[in-house]
């Protein structure tokens, strides 16, 4: 049995993993699937200073707090941001990291530098799409019935995450057992920072045919690749 924890990405929480969930729990390993601070039921503890930092303190303190080990963790999105701060913070607990379709910034990049939003809904809090981009756009290659379901559960992220620096001082300097998944149908994160990313931890690499949401998509396969070992 591994221990799989899953990370969401923006304007998720961890309802979005609920398929590939099941199917790592049906093959007999542990899930976490957390929503983190601000995020989806937790939309009510929005504020101000959540950060990329702060959310991967939040999964440090959940392996320490669970006495979890030989960990992998699963980040999509910019949930890859909080998986690398988190693996920084708790090495001596992750066995592997898996970037699926994931950003992968360098210390003192900010999500900005690597993916250009065509339409953003600001306030001073959060940061989101509106709901006709998430129609028309970012969930266009959902089947109806999905695509209905993920947006009435998509919250607005925390807006310093969304745009501040990230702070990695440790995390590319240190050998990581890491696969990348790239989407093939995806646009951001690019292709390029996503092989940036596996020439750097000498990654597996692996590649779905299919958009930015595997896990809503193609939640077997993205499974099965999560769990090759």
């Amino acid at each position: 049995m591994t221990t799989y924890v899953l990370i969401h990405g923006a304007y998720q929480g961890g309802w979005i993993w609920q398929r590939v969930a099941s199917a790592l729990v049906a093959a007999g390993h542990r899930v976490l699937a957390p929503t983190l601070d601000g995020c989806a039921e937790r939309k009510g503890q929005l504020r101000a200073g959540i950060t990329t930092e702060t959310h991967a303190a939040e999964i440090a303190e959940l392996l320490f707090y669970q006495d979890l080990t030989d960990t992998v963790l699963v980040g999509t999105s910019t949930g890859g941001m909080v998986m690398a701060s988190a693996a920084e913070r708790a090495r001596d607990r992750i066995a592997r990291l898996v970037f699926a379709d994931a950003l992968a910034l360098l210390d003192g990049e900010a999500l900005p530098d690597i993916v250009r939003r065509p339409s953003a809904v600001n306030t001073e809090l959060a940061s989101g799409p509106s709901r006709q981009d998430f129609e028309s756009r970012l969930f266009a290659d959902l089947d109806p019935e999905t695509r209905r379901w993920a947006i009435e559960r998509c919250t607005p992220h925390p807006i310093a995450a969304m745009q501040a620096p990230v702070r990695l001082e440790r995390f590319w300097d240190q050998p990581w057992k890491a696969s990348v998944i790239w989407c093939k149908r995806s646009a951001n994160p690019p292709h390029a920072h996503q092989r940036r990313a596996a020439d750097r931890l000498k990654a597996e690499w692996h590649e779905i045919d299919t958009g930015h949401y595997p896990m809503l998509t193609e939640p077997a396969v993205l499974a099965r690749l999560i769990a090759q070992p």
